[in-house]
């Protein structure tokens, strides 16, 4: 019965760990939108090619 109060006791530490990891990561900014930067050269953006002039 002690080994599953072990077992217990490690695996609360671990999710704890893994949570912390994770709220360290997003205060950080590590999931901050990196995909729009990269496509936004696809997208339209409402100019013209002659004189950069607004639709």
């Amino acid at each position: 019965m002690s080994a599953l109060f072990l077992l217990i006791a490690i695996s609360l530490l671990v999710a704890l760990g893994f949570l912390a990891a994770f709220l360290w990561a997003t205060r950080s900014g590590q999931y901050d939108d990196d995909y729009t930067p990269a496509v936004r050269m696809l997208f339209e953006d409402g100019k013209k090619k002659d004189g950069n002039k607004e639709i």
